[in-house]
């Protein structure tokens, strides 16, 4: 992956709790970077996460995290991390991230997260609704840093 894949993307500067004692960010905080840049991806879309759950009682659950590392990340160091929707399926949304150095092409690490949307009281899945698929698809193209 290479920054130019990406359209939106969500600053960080490392914090000295994010380390461990071999002084690079620790490897579950790269998931917490990926949580907070895709909840942000959506509040850029416009979409009202946490108003569509209250209204239908439908909520997205992640069913795979993957992130794989390609250079350290230090303490203080300012990152920014990639996000674009890189499936749609029929319950189902996939994204793609990448961690970069602010600014810069340097790959820190790449990452997928899937999500299945879940009615909350039956747990069946259920179709991603149009709104939401309409909404990436026009952002897509039109995202910017």
């Amino acid at each position: 992956m290479q920054r130019g894949d990406f359209g939106f993307f969500f600053p960080f500067r490392v914090r000295y709790s994010e380390v461990d004692g071999q002084g690079v960010v620790f490897n579950a905080h790269y998931l917490t970077y990926y949580d907070t840049s895709i909840t942000e991806f959506f509040r850029r879309l416009g979409y009202d996460y946490v108003a569509a759950v209250n209204t239908t009682g439908v909520d997205f659950h992640t069913v795979k995290s993957l992130v794989e590392y390609k250079a350290p990340i230090r303490f203080d160091q300012e990152i920014e991390v990639g996000v674009r929707v890189g499936r749609i399926g029929n319950s189902s949304l996939s994204f793609d991230l990448a961690i970069f150095g602010k600014g810069d092409d340097r790959l820190y690490a790449i990452g997928e997260i899937v999500w299945v949307y879940t009615d909350q009281t039956t747990h069946a899945t259920v179709r991603v609704p149009e709104e939401l698929r309409a909404m990436i698809a026009e952002a897509e193209g039109q995202l910017t840093a």
